[in-house]
């Protein structure tokens, strides 16, 4: 079955009007289990990583109670070890809905958030609402060394893990490339994305890692298992002491989301904006 097919029943690829009054039925999860099975991870069984999923909403509005707009900006956590994630154009439609929406304010409009997406993903989902009047968002830079002048050449534009080989030193590094893109698994639309990587343990070549970051290019998957496939490709080829893998995709739909997988527990990264975000 194709992911097309698989996918059908869903507001992915369809065209679709757009709901006037809110609507947490239009929230779509998609079950992570069926797609880490690819990857060998077996459903109840305990994950070879911890990690989060942090969306930023940009374009989240509702009415006040004397019918004038308000706008704010939102961040999501999704726990990685959620049953469900939920599909990017669902969570679009499902945020719109709340356009011509009457709420007593952002507390009640953040509690409801809270309730639909938690119910739809399977677990708690944190989430922060903040009015655009006060909302800072700088841009930052993405964190660690840049790779992406080295000359390689490519062979290679589906995940490539055979291009992935260590060095007998141990070093401690933070690593980043802005090539990353991948495509989405129903309509084929390009997902771009810089990535970080860090570790501890034998040092990676970074000709080989750069290779294999550019190897996603005609990679169809959702952009939460492209980052649990990098996490766990880098972890069986290089041994690692501690891996993070972090990626920022540019926003589509006034969405972005940035996935990231880790040995080490904990809450994640704070929330900061790239260029392209």
């Amino acid at each position: 079955m194709t992911d097309r097919t698989r996918f059908s029943h869903g507001p992915l690829g369809q065209e679709t009007a757009y709901a006037s009054d809110y609507d947490p039925g239009l929230l779509f999860p998609i079950a992570r289990a069926e797609t880490r099975a690819a990857l060998g991870l077996k459903d109840g069984e305990a994950l070879p990583f911890f990690g989060v999923d942090m969306w930023t909403g940009y374009e989240v509005s509702w009415l006040d109670e004397k019918g004038k707009p308000e706008v704010a900006l939102a961040r999501f956590r999704i726990p990685c070890d959620s049953p469900n994630l939920v599909e990017s154009k669902s969570f679009k439609l499902y945020l719109n809905s709340y356009n011509q929406t009457v709420m007593p304010g952002p507390d009640e409009v953040r509690e409801q958030l809270v309730a639909d997406l938690s119910k739809a993903t399977g677990s708690t989902v944190q989430v922060e609402l903040e009015r655009i009047q006060s909302a800072v968002q700088p841009v930052h830079g993405a964190q660690g060394e840049n790779i992406d002048h080295l000359p390689v050449a490519i062979e290679h534009y589906h995940p490539a893990p055979q291009c992935l080989f260590v060095e007998e030193a141990v070093v401690e590094e933070t690593l980043n490339s802005h090539l990353l893109k991948s495509n989405c698994p129903v309509t084929g639309q390009p997902d771009w994305a810089t990535v970080e990587v860090s570790y501890r343990g034998p040092r990676i070549d970074r000709e080989g890692l750069l290779r294999y970051i550019v190897s996603f290019r005609e990679h169809q998957d959702f952009h939460e298992h492209c980052v649990e496939r990098m996490f766990l490709d880098l972890s069986e080829r290089c041994q690692p002491e501690r891996l993070s893998v972090y990626a920022r995709y540019t926003r589509r739909g006034g969405l972005d989301i940035n996935p990231y997988r880790s040995s080490q527990a904990g809450e994640g990264p704070a929330f900061e904006r790239l260029v392209r975000q």
